[in-house]
């Protein structure tokens, strides 16, 4: 599927209920874990210590942070739709999150994402995003969530 390019509400409006794409695939590495644990003070051995894993964890190697798979989605997102006449956009909200299965690491991780709804609040479009993260090779997915962005357009 093409990437989809929007520049305004009545054009993103079109595709409300409607798959929107799906992104490539991106590798979530040790090297990833290790600075999103550094940014969060998150060291848990389960994510950091690959050795301590072997022998101890169910998954017999590291897994990423589950909010490391979140904060992925805009850049998965990007990949998808490129926003035009943009003067900003906030990431808005998340709304039923659920962690499937954990990301064990050198996972590769890709996003499918349809538009639930679309809301124009005086000028700002409200969109609610359905987000399945596939995990490359599995059944079930890393997370399931609805995000919701803020668009500003001109």
């Amino acid at each position: 599927m093409d990437k989809l390019t929007i520049g305004s509400f009545e054009e993103f409006e079109k595709y409300i209920g409607k798959e929107l794409g799906v992104s490539g695939y991106l590798k979530i590495t040790q090297e990833q874990i290790n600075m999103f644990a550094d940014a969060t003070l998150d060291h848990q051995w389960i994510h950091t210590n690959p050795e301590k894993a072997k022998t101890e964890s169910p998954f017999k190697n590291t897994i990423a942070h589950g909010y490391l798979t979140v904060s992925v989605m805009p850049y998965l997102w990007e990949q998808i739709a490129d926003f035009k006449n943009v003067k900003m956009m906030v990431n808005y909200g998340i709304e039923k999150l659920k962690f499937n299965q954990a990301v064990v690491v050198n996972s590769e991780l890709r996003m499918h994402a349809s538009l639930i709804s679309l809301k124009n609040l005086r000028g700002t479009t409200k969109a609610e995003l359905k987000i399945v993260l596939e995990i490359k090779g599995q059944k079930k997915p890393a997370l399931e969530t609805n995000i919701i962005f803020l668009y500003i357009f001109e």
